[in-house]
């Protein structure tokens, strides 16, 4: 196949790529809109209903090596097109549901399990169709999970308070599973010829792929995890607590443009949150992965220590909220790129499964331990000094370790990437 035509073919996998994962959007960011309605309807505790949260961050982060491996040896297609069914089916089921059983099963079970799918099979499939472009095709698709739910949140706002929650998860429910799996249907993997040539020097592709096993006996793997955890940490410390520290620094009802502080930056913060997955992609795709890491990271320490400095002005809490979400949320597009760099692409969705744990991880300590710490101190200050401590320690890593360390694995298997030369074994004499 010629270059145009392929080059065509993976910008149009991509739009379906992206496509498949605004509509798994939803259950994770409007989650919100329907705890209140299932209380209700259950008469449950909030916190055995926000249970069900729960288990979708847990189902769709710790699964995800099955969920890769499945996808590297079967069908992407029809596993990811599966998978958006799920998401939608679990919708559909919640709409009938009247226990906490029937909740946990229906959208805890069946949307945690979805989402994962559909998010490390598209991710394995972009970075196969770009070696070129990882960062910046992992960042596209990454957007569309991040910012997806913007076009529905109103929406769905609006069903629920017309026609109820039952019929709008049965409405929408049908609608994002029925557009997932169609979108899905056009998905593939490359064939060889289709495989864009790399420029030389253009982006880091490592000469022999490493299969998982081997993969989790690397140092430079548990490197790249224990960094990826303690970004996810600190930063979900912040997002996690947003609403709460708001209330608490008395801006959350202020105006700012003529808004209410609190939605304005939420909202704001949703797009910042998506726009930068393919910014910073694109940025480490022409400067280098670490390279753009250690600046990403450390913007995040530095935005967070002006909005605690400024906490208590509505227009700098709003503006500066929106850095700190666009200094945070490139993990999704750098890590996964910078793995399958580092790897290889033939195992890269098993490989992706592995690393995205690291979220799950930091679900699980970002928002508990900080509203722990916050209990404890009656401030956000300590929330606030560990995530800043975590992204300067992260940003560091990133230059004065993981760079080396990719060097000389690099320099091993004889790849070269963007701001790293690989260190050449002096010939035998």
């Amino acid at each position: 196949m010629d270059t145009v035509a392929s080059n065509r073919t993976r910008w149009v996998q991509l739009l379906l790529g992206l496509i498949v994962m605004m509509t798994i959007s939803s259950p994770q960011y409007v989650w919100t809109l329907f705890v209140k309605p299932f209380q209700t309807a259950t008469g449950a505790s909030l916190a055995a209903v926000q249970v069900t949260f729960t288990i979708v961050i847990v189902l769709q982060t710790f699964f995800s090596p099955v969920q890769g491996w499945l996808l590297d040896r079967f069908s992407p297609k029809l596993l990811i097109a599966a998978g958006a069914a799920m998401s939608g089916l679990g919708w559909v089921a919640a709409s009938y549901s009247e226990s906490l059983f029937g909740l946990y099963a229906s959208y805890g079970l069946l949307c945690g399990l979805g989402t994962g799918i559909v998010y490390v099979g598209i991710v394995g499939l972009m970075v196969r169709w770009f070696p070129d472009r990882r960062g910046f095709a992992v960042g596209v698709v990454a957007a569309g999970y991040g910012m997806g739910a913007i076009g529905t949140t109103f929406p769905i706002s609006d069903m629920i308070a017309a026609s109820g929650f039952r019929h709008t998860l049965l409405v929408f429910g049908l609608i994002l599973g029925a557009i997932g799996f169609l979108a899905a249907l056009g998905l593939r993997s490359p064939k060889p010829s289709e495989i864009v040539p790399v420029p030389p020097g253009r982006t880091a592709s490592a000469a022999r792929d490493t299969a998982p096993a081997e993969m989790l006996r690397t140092p430079l793997f548990w490197l790249m995890f224990l960094m990826m955890t303690m970004m996810s940490t600190g930063g979900l410390m912040v997002v996690a607590q947003f609403a709460s520290f708001a209330r608490d620094f008395g801006v959350a009802d202020a105006l700012v443009f003529g808004f209410a502080a609190l939605p304005f930056a939420l909202t704001f913060d949703r797009i910042t949150n998506g726009l930068t997955r393919p910014f910073f992609g694109w940025v480490s795709d022409h400067y280098g992965r670490e390279n753009t890491m250690a600046v990403a990271f450390a913007l995040e320490a530095v935005a967070i220590v002006c909005l605690l400095v400024w906490r208590e002005n509505p227009y700098a809490f709003a503006l500066l909220s929106g850095v700190v979400f666009f200094a945070w949320g490139e993990i999704f597009s750098l890590f996964p790129s910078t793995l399958t760099d580092t790897f290889g692409t033939k195992h890269a969705t098993t490989n992706y499964g592995f690393l995205y744990m690291a979220q799950g991880v930091g679900s699980l300590l970002g928002g508990p331990v900080a509203a722990m710490i916050y209990a404890s101190a009656g401030s956000w200050i300590p929330v606030f000094s560990i995530a800043i401590v975590l992204d300067l320690i992260t940003a560091v890593l990133a230059y004065f370790v993981l760079k080396p360390a990719r060097r000389r694995w690099l320099g091993v298997n004889g790849a070269e990437s963007v701001g790293i030369e690989p260190v050449r074994r002096p010939a035998l004499s």
